[in-house]
């Protein structure tokens, strides 16, 4: 064997791994290299040696002409260049396939394994913030715990305690509400109410006493709003001052002040139905024992179909035991009841007309001489209501104007039973500049409008001695327009039909000297 031929299978050794094929002759193709052996001539230097490629037949050319006929197949060949060298050793370069080192996506993953290293840290930091805020509530539950079985065990609760001075509340506000009943010679409607409400009260702690103990914050709250609602009653007496005449008696020197209104509700056809008045029955035989009537007119202002009766402020208040009733020739908002009869302008024309309130029936139609209708000196903002009725202690009256008096005030009494004028009183103030007008004891008081929330009690008329003057007593007011003014002299109230809404006001008298 060549001395080089040990080299060139150290190579084939060598290659064969990197190339994917084992290069190492079988025994036959070694056994024809060393046969052959005399005639291989070893490479000289600068010479050339074909190995195969991947993909080629490992065989090894075993004479020179073998190598010379190789020399077609050089195409699919690796050309390496060797050479030996004093000692026959052979050496050669082989060129090994491109194995570049990926820096690159190296690189990349070691930017991803930090961001996500840092995002684990960040994580972990919340979760232990989370684990602190998880012990605190712990601590937090067991307390609470702690603190409620204390309270079950424990035989006497603070809610008892607390019902306990609830009771001992309720009581002082019992006292109290008899002596501003005591206080109240007049009318003690608001009082009463006040009473009852109280009186309810006490059943409801009563109640939940035996039934529920933690609504006590709720009990309060209400017994707070009730001392709130005596207080500003007794408020009121004491800013009102003289003690009320008797009810039904005119022992006074006239209307000093009045209140501030008492919002009942808003009428029973709803807001829509601005225009209309009510009141309560008044009869001398009987008197704290009338009706309670409200009667809107339509939608238009001036005509009045409808009108409903209860027998009580609760009914009203409730909606409930309404007696509703139905006519077809009322014109404007100048209504009033006196002695179970509705007194109305009959409709388009210048007569009044007494309507039975028992049959719903006409029962008298009559005309009023002289007087103007159908707008010609309707109130100020309320139109129809040339002809106002109103009722008083010495019984029923109509304000007017005709064209005579050049439109300025005309008050008249008239029979309630035959509506015959009994006497005539000519004043000086004109109707069209007064909003609304009411009779107390045989006095005409006027309004007129001082704002949208105020109005004024500017100027009387007194029947019984012909004297008239300026007076300045302010009223508060919910909407800005009065429709109408009827006044109960049992009750000493006036009811105020103000945009739809229901209210009441009590009057304050002169006293006079004993």
């Amino acid at each position: 064997m060549k001395p080089g031929l040990p080299c060139l299978l150290t190579l084939l050794c060598l290659l064969g791994p990197a190339m994917g094929k084992t290069l190492l002759p079988t025994n036959s193709d070694f056994y024809a290299i060393t046969t052959a052996e005399s005639s291989w001539s070893a490479p000289t230097s600068g010479s050339s040696l074909f190995i195969p490629t991947s993909g080629s037949s490992p065989s090894i050319p075993t004479s020179g002409s073998d190598w010379s006929s190789s020399s077609s197949q050089s195409q699919s060949f690796s050309n390496f260049t060797g050479s030996t060298d004093e000692r026959g050793i052979c050496q050669c370069s082989v060129v090994l396939p491109d194995t570049t080192f990926p820096v690159e996506r190296v690189e990349r993953l070691e930017v991803t394994a930090q961001a996500i290293s840092k995002k684990f840290n960040k994580e972990l930091s919340k979760v232990k913030e989370y684990v602190q805020l998880i012990s605190v509530y712990e601590k937090k539950l067991f307390n609470l715990t702690v603190r409620i079985e204390i309270m079950e065990k424990d035989s006497i609760s603070y809610t008892e305690l607390d019902f306990e001075l609830i009771k001992i509340e309720v009581r002082e506000m019992e006292k109290l509400i008899k002596r501003l009943k005591i206080g109240f010679v007049g009318s003690t409607v608001i009082v009463d109410q006040l009473e009852v409400e109280i009186r309810n009260m006490t059943l409801l702690v009563e109640k939940l006493e035996t039934l529920d103990k933690n609504n006590v914050l709720a009990i309060r709250r209400e017994i707070l709003a009730l001392k709130n609602r005596l207080k500003e009653c007794e408020a009121s007496k004491e800013e009102i001052g003289p003690t009320p005449p008797a009810p039904g008696s005119c022992a006074h020197g006239g209307v000093v002040n009045i209140s501030r209104p008492d919002i009942v509700k808003l009428n029973w056809r709803g807001f829509s139905y601005k225009y209309g008045a009510w009141g309560r029955d008044y009869s001398p035989q009987h008197p704290g024992e009338g009706l309670y009537w409200v009667a809107p007119l339509d939608t238009d202002g001036r005509i009045l179909q409808y009108y409903r009766l209860y027998n009580t402020m609760d009914d009203l208040l409730l909606y409930t035991n309404a007696q509703q009733n139905r006519i077809t020739y009322g014109q404007g908002s100048g209504t009033a009841v006196y002695k179970n009869s509705m007194y109305v302008n009959w409709y388009n024309t210048g007569n009044i007309a007494r309507v039975n309130l028992t049959t719903n029936t006409v029962a008298r139609t009559q005309t009023l001489p002289n007087a103007a209708y159908n707008n010609r000196f309707s109130y100020a903002n309320i139109g129809w209501q040339d002809i106002d009725l109103a009722a008083d202690e010495n019984g029923l009256w109509v304000i007017y104007a005709t064209e005579a008096s050049t439109g300025n005030m005309v008050i008249s009494k008239l029979n309630d039973t035959t509506l015959e004028v009994l006497n005539t009183w000519q004043t000086r103030q004109y109707k069209p500049s007064v909003t609304n007008a009411f009779m107390v004891c045989g006095v005409l008081y006027a309004t007129r409008t001082l704002n949208t929330r105020t109005e004024e009690i500017f100027y009387y008329y007194d029947t019984n001695t012909g004297k008239e003057g300026r007076l300045s007593i302010v009223m508060q007011k919910m909407m800005e327009n009065l429709q109408s003014i009827n006044y109960h002299p049992f009750e000493q109230k006036l009811f105020v039909y103000n945009d739809g809404y229901l209210l009441t006001y009590d009057l304050v008298f002169q006293q006079k000297p004993q």
